[in-house]
């Protein structure tokens, strides 16, 4: 039976040989090939041709149509059978290193496993050369393991994936992906595409482009004008399209996979061919899919460091323009706290010359504490503004008896520095009244104009109210339009770059105004607040230095004023 058996294998052996060459032993000998044979997924062999010497002399007849008892075996089965499936599955040849037996002996063996293609059929054997390994090649072998020599895409995961991790650079993270991959795969152009809020729009912030390439680096776009980024948006898998809509960038096919931080994706990883229509074979997809893995990680970390490193700056910022206030605050306090105990003290010590000269001291003394008080007062509302705690009751306030308060405070002081100084209210019929807090709104004005003179030296101030018909709504109520108030000076003006700062706690635009000028630098930030507690803006205009500048507010109306019509002559 045995006899029978080895014949009807020998005859099957002797049909494959005759219809097909390369199993021909005579083909294999002319080559002086070591070791040849013909695999299908199981491990079956369905050819094979051996030289391997006297000592290994491996009968075709024992090993041909057996399976799964074989006579000619991996000692590591699973590894080696897995590693058939994946060549297969890549259509990707693999070299590796392993440990055969075959009746009882035991040899390594150095192979080239390689997927055979047939023509309009899928992709079902392996062709496999080798040869035994000597005694000073032992080495290769780790015992009866399969041993590892990886392969080539696993090492290109392995060396880019080393790079991305050396860095918390968001920027040379994009720039690594792009170059690695683009050189390994050959691509015409490699993307690494940034995601904006809600998938709005999408930003080529790294790219990898051959020179005969237009580059798309820097580009913002709507990912609703191209399909195929919709299409990557809306889905985890790999898009790919072909023989695309020509468009400028020449792109013929296009391969784009997302990078993805705990299932939700921050990024786009594209390649593009531009000189041919590519087959995007599944290793290279593979590959990609499993670095995009990695990507999406260093990404999410380096993102995450990066608002850490911002958060430092702006508490360290925050520290300093603390201390700075801390330290302009205590001078600020301690210079009308000396002048009442000067002028108190030179009334204790008997310094008057008489009774008006004491008054005089009574006077000042009085003005310093309420400067003092003053100081005290804008302290205590950025504290509470902080903290939330500043609750207005909001009602009817009329604007003339504000405007009527204000001259009445500001106009001495103008005086005293020979500056001109007037307001002006919309002629109406009826009165002006706005919806508003009367004292905040007081503040604010007291807070404007004061700043207006302190850094006017000569010229005008003026403080105008302008009536804008336009409805707005503010805390469920519906208000028919608004008054706009501005206070304009011809002072020392404030730079363009410098006016953002303006609204900032704790600053003066320079550092050396607080000593030239005093104050805290909290009036700004505090009117803005009160007035967008009340509803309204604050917004500061300058043509630059020198130039003088104009800060206005606004105020919801309470009710339209009938405005006074001039009759043309």
């Amino acid at each position: 039976m045995e006899s029978l058996i080895k014949l009807h294998n020998s005859q099957i052996q002797a049909d494959e040989m005759s219809s097909n060459p390369i199993t021909d032993p005579a083909f294999w000998q002319a080559l002086e090939t070591e070791l040849v044979y013909v695999q299908d997924k199981s491990g079956k062999y369905l050819s094979f041709y051996g030289d391997l010497g006297q000592e290994l002399a491996i009968e075709p007849e024992d090993i041909i149509g057996f399976f799964p008892e074989q006579s000619l075996k991996p000692v590591s089965p699973e590894a080696y059978y897995e590693r058939i499936r994946r060549v297969l599955e890549r259509k990707i040849p693999e070299q590796c290193y392993c440990q055969f037996e075959y009746k009882g002996q035991s040899f390594p063996l150095e192979l080239v496993i390689s997927p055979i293609f047939k023509k309009a059929k899928p992709v079902t054997t392996v062709l496999v050369m080798g040869h035994c390994l000597q005694n000073n090649d032992l080495s290769l072998i780790n015992n009866s393991a399969l041993p590892t020599h990886p392969d080539p895409y696993q090492k290109l995961l392995t060396k880019i994936a080393r790079k991305i991790r050396r860095t918390l650079n968001l920027e040379t993270i994009w720039q690594q992906t792009v170059d690695s991959l683009g050189e390994a795969l050959q691509v015409s152009r490699c993307l690494m595409v940034a995601i904006g809020s809600d998938q709005e729009y999408l930003d080529i912030k790294a790219e990898y482009c051959v020179p005969y390439c237009t580059s798309q680096l820097g580009n913002r776009f709507s990912p609703e004008k191209d399909p195929w980024w919709q299409q990557a948006l809306n889905q985890r898998e790999p898009v790919i399209f072909e023989h695309l809509v020509e468009d400028g960038y020449q792109i013929q096919s296009i391969l784009i996979i997302s990078t993805f931080y705990q299932n939700q994706r921050n990024g786009l990883i594209c390649l593009q061919q531009c000189d041919r229509s590519r087959y995007w074979c599944p290793a290279e997809i593979e590959l990609i899919q499993e670095l995009a893995d990695q990507v999406g990680t260093a990404i999410a970390h380096a993102t995450l460091y990066q608002e850490l490193e911002q958060a430092t700056l702006a508490a360290e910022e925050a520290s300093r323009l603390k201390s700075d206030f801390l330290a302009s605050t205590t001078h600020e306090l301690r210079t009308p706290l000396n002048g009442i105990i000067g002028f108190l003290k030179l009334i204790l010590d008997g310094m008057a010359d008489d009774a008006q000269e004491q008054q005089e001291f009574l006077e000042e003394a009085h003005k310093s504490a309420l400067h003092l008080l003053n100081l005290i007062n804008d302290i205590l509302d950025i504290a509470k503004i902080e903290a939330g705690k500043m609750d207005l009751e909001l009602g009817s306030v009329e604007l003339a008896e504000l405007f009527q308060a204000v001259d009445n405070f500001t106009l001495p002081q103008a005086q005293r520095k020979h500056l001109a100084f007037r307001s002006k209210l919309p002629s109406t019929l009826t009165p002006i009244m706005v919806y508003g807090n009367y004292q905040r709104l007081l503040q604010v004005m007291f807070n404007l104009v004061s700043n207006a003179i302190k850094f006017t030296h000569e010229g005008s101030i003026v403080v105008n109210a302008e009536i804008v018909k336009k409805k707005i709504k503010y805390q469920d109520q519906e208000f028919p339009g608004l008054v706009k108030v501005s206070v304009t000076d011809t002072g020392i003006g404030v730079s363009l770059d410098q006016q953002a700062k303006l609204f900032e706690k704790f600053v003066q635009v320079d550092g050396s105004h607080t000593k030239a000028y005093g104050g805290t630098g909290l009036g700004l930030a505090i009117s803005q607040k009160l007035v967008q507690a009340m509803g309204g803006q604050v917004e500061f205009y300058s043509m630059g230095e020198g130039l003088g500048s104009t800060v206005t507010f606004t105020v919801p109306l309470e009710q339209m004023p009938v405005i006074k019509t001039v009759k043309s002559s």
